[in-house]
């Protein structure tokens, strides 16, 4: 085995995923490196009242470290974080990004790795491709490594091509032991859910793929769940529920006859991006219908393991002619897949390799997953 590392990482929360949709992301990634004896620190902002809002307790596998979102907070923290084996810095924290993207990499030194891991690859690229200023731009060729949490070929290309080092995908999976068959509740039932947050990205695509399908199928029922629907037109055969915390998802993925998923327009154009609620829903045996892009079948076989739709119509018609013992037996068939090829300890043991001799060599390119 390795040597354990120590890791400082700078991210939105652990604790919470009240508006942060990596929660499930940073969770499953930590607590597996915590099983193969790296020690993780986690820095987290006092920001978007997540604190108020959490939904797990300071865990027993990472040190967290919630710091005032303030400048002053961001300076402590990472002086707190000199002398780390491993400094990450992930996109999206929401708070002083700019100042933690430029003074984490003062703390490279002999020993300290220096990573910048994008959790929204598609979006950070589109926002530097815009913008020649952006202060993100000339910083990345100085990060030892960019990791992603999606993207294929496009993603590597685009970051390689702003003259990072070296970009390798760390994608979404299965955490186990949070995420796994539960009895089915009645006041979550429905022929489809969807959950999701409301984000401009998003919207059109739930418009097409659930909103429309739901006025085009009125005998059929939907639930959706997610933050900042409240106002949106919906017909009568919609429940929405609004924030539904993390302990409720497994009830809501094992009590409907199919889950949803729809992609943000970036991952989608991207492809190789599966979000992590897919591998949610495969976790707890539910029948997933999902929109398409590029890689699905390196995670789940289409039509056997997962139903893929190109638009509203096809879920329309996969939901018509589906039946529970079908949507069962595929859901079972996606369980077995997800525990045997995409868990975090699989990811875990991949980014163990990445490090495993010591500086990341720069011609290192991840395996298909």
């Amino acid at each position: 085995m390795a040597a354990p590392l120590s890791i400082a990482f700078f991210a939105s929360s652990l604790v919470s995923a009240y508006w942060n949709g990596a929660a499930t992301y940073y969770r499953g990634m930590v607590r597996a490196l915590s099983r193969l004896g790296h020690r993780i620190t986690f820095y987290e902002p006092d920001a978007y009242d997540r604190q108020a809002h959490r939904d797990i307790e300071d865990p027993e596998w990472a040190t967290v470290v919630v710091y005032p979102a303030t400048e002053e907070g961001v300076l402590r923290s990472l002086e707190a974080a000199r002398g780390s084996d491993l400094v990450i810095k992930a996109s999206g924290v929401g708070v002083f990004d700019e100042l933690l993207e430029l003074e984490v990499l003062r703390l490279k030194r002999p020993g300290t790795q220096v990573i910048f891991w994008d959790v929204d690859a598609p979006a950070t690229l589109e926002r530097i491709g815009s913008d020649v200023r952006d202060p993100f731009r000339p910083l990345i060729p100085q990060y030892d490594l960019v990791l992603t949490y999606g993207g294929g070929d496009p993603i590597v290309r685009a970051y390689r091509g702003f003259g990072a080092r070296n970009c390798i995908p760390i994608y979404n999976a299965l955490d186990p032991d949070t995420h796994y068959p539960v009895p089915p509740e009645a006041r979550l039932k429905a022929d489809l859910s969807f959950l999701g947050n409301r984000l401009p990205d998003r919207e059109r695509r739930v418009d097409e793929f659930f909103l429309a399908v739901a006025n085009k199928l009125p005998n059929r029922s939907f639930l959706l769940a997610g933050s900042g629907w409240n106002d949106k037109a919906r017909s009568g055969n919609v429940r929405y529920l609004g924030h539904l915390g993390t302990g409720d998802h497994n009830a809501f993925n094992c009590s409907a006859m199919a889950v949803l998923n729809v992609s943000r327009d970036g991952m989608a154009r991207n492809g190789f991006s599966p979000a992590t609620r897919v591998f949610e829903a495969a976790g707890a045996g539910a029948c997933m219908i999902t929109d398409h892009w590029e890689g699905i079948e390196y995670f789940f076989e289409p039509e056997r393991e997962i139903c893929v739709a190109r638009n509203g119509d096809e879920v329309a018609q996969i939901l018509e002619r589906l039946t529970p013992s079908v949507a069962a037996a595929m859901g079972v068939r996606a369980l077995a897949r997800v525990r045997a090829h995409h868990t975090y300890a699989h990811r875990a043991k991949q980014f163990q390799e990445i490090f495993a001799a010591g500086p990341v060599p720069q011609a290192y390119i991840g395996g298909a997953p």
